[in-house]
């Protein structure tokens, strides 16, 4: 493939939150392009006035720069098929339509939605296929005008050719549609609006895409829109007819369809809770493909350099948030410590940090980060991982508490609070010989005697290391600590 031949699109719908299939879609895409030196067009369809928002589109514009993808053509970048919103291309849609009507490619059909629904009963209870029957296909100027004067408003369909419909898909192979299974469709409704079965081909056509790569869920309109690529290249509209390419649906819960009502759809929903762009991307492209059998992890520099769309596996793909997390996990650990430190900003602020702005402290806050990149899967995790530095006192879990602090718990933190006062605050590695004497001196290993120590200090079972965060926190706050846990044990 001659670099710069291959012009891809990303055309979505400006409603509501983006969804993580509409990102998968935008990625192989977007990958596709720049593995072959093509061109990747950004395309807004907001021809539904009544869900399409300005608000939703500034959101789609702000995903894309989060996901760190560029578009050669489009929304604020310009290009030399301007406008880029279908909104602002009415006119064209509706030349194009009538031309195809004076070619013959297209009719007005005056059927009404009762008549249409009685037909296709009619036709499902013959075991016939249900679709339109092509009543209107040649209408004479007379029952035009009986239709007109019973003020039936036409619809503009499109006349599909009678003869089978063969492509190549790019993901499944050659696949072929008899005519009587895709019948003659709507492209311009009777308010004169045009539909997407219209408007989208013709920007396609008028823009030169050459690979439409889209989700498997429109693979049924595909003959459709090939047969009405023909007639646009028959009227000089289009140059050719593209490759289709049918990306898998990605399956949520209980194997059925992600859909955008489900939570974990939402592509706000993982930047929330602090999921790295890089981390995301790549769990999404393995949503069907993969950079080889036994490498998960890779940048997105790799996946552009590997990626064919011939690779892509045609079956469903299972989003699965645990392997999201994990994969999201390495992508935390490979970033330098001031690029996590910076990252982790947003989560060390109102309002997601429970202490006041001026107990932060930036030195501790240095001090603990390089052990907190090792621990966390998703951003959002260091508020409550690093809570113990800033808070005055430590959480109150009463989980917690009653887990690690069983009978004998206040004579071990005697102890160790004894040990720690001698100890060299540092070494982390002095803190934990403490600890470890402590524990030998109550007949306990490590593990059971640092359990105590821990949530007096931290609030919780589980954390950050305990011998660093301990020396980061300082003699002065452990100690107060062990002492308010003492108090609190002999209340």
């Amino acid at each position: 493939m001659a670099n710069g031949s291959v012009r891809v699109r990303f055309c979505p719908s400006p409603t509501g939150n983006p969804h993580v299939g509409l990102v998968r879609t935008a990625l192989f895409n977007w990958a596709f392009a720049r593995h072959t030196g093509g061109t990747f067009v950004f395309r807004i369809e907001d021809t539904d006035a009544a869900r399409d928002s300005e608000e939703s589109y500034e959101q789609l514009l702000d995903s894309l720069r989060w996901l760190g993808f560029t578009w050669d053509e489009g929304p604020e970048v310009g290009g030399p098929h301007a406008p880029y919103r279908q909104s602002q291309r009415m006119e064209t849609y509706l030349e194009v339509a009538e031309r195809l009507k004076e070619a013959g490619h297209a009719y007005s059909c005056y059927c009404t939605a009762s008549e249409l629904e009685e037909r296709r009963d009619a036709a499902r209870a013959a075991g016939r296929p249900s679709g339109y029957d092509g009543k209107c296909r040649e209408v004479t100027p007379e029952q035009k005008a009986r239709y007109e004067a019973e003020g039936r408003e036409p619809i503009v369909r499109f006349r599909m050719p009678d003869e089978t419909i063969t492509f190549t898909d790019l993901v499944r192979g050659e696949l072929t549609f008899t005519p009587e299974n895709v019948p003659d469709y709507g492209i311009v409704r009777a308010n004169g609006a045009p539909l997407y079965t219209l408007v989208n081909p013709v920007d396609d056509a008028l823009m030169e895409i050459t690979h439409v790569l889209r989700g498997e869920d429109l693979l049924s309109s595909t003959p459709r829109q090939v047969a009405l690529y023909k007639a646009l290249i028959e009227l000089g509209i289009a140059k050719e007819v593209p490759s289709f390419g049918h990306l898998p649906y990605v399956m949520g819960e209980g194997n059925k369809k992600l859909s955008k009502r489900d939570p974990q759809a939402s592509l706000n929903l993982y930047r929330e809770r602090g999921f790295l762009p890089e981390g995301l991307l790549n769990y999404l492209s393995l949503l069907g493909w993969s950079l080889s059998a036994d490498q998960d992890i890779f940048t997105i520099e790799e996946m552009v350099a590997a990626f064919d769309i011939a690779d892509v596996n045609p079956n469903p793909a299972r989003f699965d948030l645990k392997k999201a997390e994990a994969i999201n996990a390495d992508h935390i650990r490979l970033l330098d410590v001031a690029d996590f430190t910076a990252r982790c900003a947003p989560w060390l602020k109102a309002p997601f940090a429970p202490w006041a702005p001026e107990d932060f402290d930036e030195a501790r806050w240095e001090a603990i980060a390089p052990h907190a990149q090792t621990r966390l899967k998703v951003l959002s995790e260091i508020t409550e991982n690093v809570d113990f530095l800033f808070l005055p006192e430590p959480v109150e879990d009463e989980a917690s508490w009653a887990k690690a602090m069983k009978e004998g718990s206040d004579d071990l933190l005697r102890t160790a609070r004894v040990k720690l006062e001698a100890a060299d605050w540092t070494s982390a590695e002095s803190l934990k010989e403490a600890v470890l004497a402590a524990g030998e001196a109550h007949g306990l290993k490590l593990g059971k005697a640092q359990a105590p120590v821990r949530v007096a200090v931290t609030g919780r079972t589980v954390g950050l290391p305990l011998f660093e965060s301990l020396e980061i926190l300082g003699r002065e706050k452990t100690l107060a600590r062990i002492d308010a846990a003492l108090a609190k044990l002999a209340a």
